[in-house]
């Protein structure tokens, strides 16, 4: 799920132009659609996940479709992108680079760590990796703009992480986890390119070549991600119940753990290097929150069903704990501006 603030007319521009207008009404739309998706999401995927767990069958029956699913969510991620959200790298690269060397290069270490002091069975170790190996979540835009955080920083850092997954997403799982168990990182590097990189290239050229068409359907994308996920998790879940018995707590235990050090370390991070409060929270936001989607997703066809059960917890677990984030921040903000 993806966010974009609304657009104001420029303070030199007496009359917008119509198409200006246009888009600044549907980029509203957008956000209104978002902060109510993002709201009721954690809902969402949680009564996902209990229908797949009471009713297994049902989830096993999709199950073989959890690539295209995903693939749905990253082509509507796409049509979200424009070419100004990859021209904040060239305007603002510092902030840009730190909060994609955090991403990749805190939250995989932080998930090896915590596997291993909660010493979790082989299987879920790797599938903690893997939520840490992947790139920023797609609910975070919603966040960093709740928050009260840089929005234009979060979606560009997203849609950084997401074009280089291909790439670090496997070298880190290998690097990482290929001791514990067997990694194809060509093969995964594979999946993540079908899956993820042709369709959010697909999503960018389509909204490139039909933007008033795709300014139409902007608020119906955030529902697209929340129906492509819960989807997926109801895929994963169904598979995975015997290992949610025998260790749902543990797991969540350690997707907590996960999640809640990335976000601290993402924002202690961003200050130590001297970035300002609204990048620092943005940091923050990118690094806790993952592309869980695709861990899940990668988990279960490179690995097993158990693999992609702390995927799927963390899918329930990241949008809860950042809407909390959000509430923290975004009083916390209010705050500051009162006592200023």
């Amino acid at each position: 799920m993806r966010c974009m603030t609304p657009s104001s007319p420029s303070p030199t521009t007496e009359h917008p132009t119509a198409s200006g207008a246009q888009s600044s009404t549907a980029r509203a739309s957008e956000d209104r659609s978002a902060r109510i998706a993002v709201t009721v999401f954690p809902a969402l995927i949680l009564a996902a996940a209990v229908f797949a767990f009471f009713v297994p069958a049902a989830g096993q029956a999709i199950a073989p479709f959890t690539s295209i699913f995903l693939g749905i969510i990253m082509f509507a991620m796409g049509l979200t992108l424009t070419v100004p959200d990859f021209a904040l790298v060239a305007r603002r690269p510092l902030p840009v680079l730190i909060g994609i060397v955090a991403q990749y290069g805190i939250m995989p270490l932080i998930g090896l760590g915590v596997a291993l002091l909660l010493q979790l069975p082989t299987e879920l170790l790797v599938g903690v990796v893997l939520v840490g190996s992947a790139p920023g979540g797609t609910s975070s835009n919603v966040i960093a703009y709740l928050s009260k955080a840089d929005t234009a920083l979060s979606v560009t850092m997203t849609s950084v992480s997401t074009l280089l997954a291909p790439l670090l997403t496997p070298l880190l799982a290998l690097w990482l986890a290929g001791s514990y168990l067997p990694v194809d990182a060509g093969d995964m590097a594979m999946s993540i390119v079908q899956m993820v990189l042709i369709p959010v290239v697909g999503g960018i050229v389509v909204r490139l070549v039909l933007g008033k068409l795709v300014d139409r359907v902007l608020p119906a994308l955030p529902w697209v991600s929340v129906a492509g996920i819960s989807l997926v998790i109801i895929a994963v879940v169904s598979g995975s119940t015997e290992a949610i018995v025998s260790a749902g707590a543990i797991v969540l235990l350690a997707v907590v753990l996960h999640n809640g050090l990335g976000y601290l370390i993402g924002y202690w991070i961003a200050r130590l290097l001297r970035q300002g409060e609204r990048a620092s929270r943005t940091t923050s936001i990118e690094v806790g929150m993952q592309n869980s989607g695709l861990a899940a997703t990668l988990a279960a066809s490179a690995f097993t069903p158990a693999a992609a059960l702390p995927a799927a917890i963390f899918s329930i677990w990241h949008n809860l704990s950042g809407a909390m984030l959000a509430m923290y921040y975004r009083r916390s903000a209010d705050n500051h501006q009162s006592d200023a």
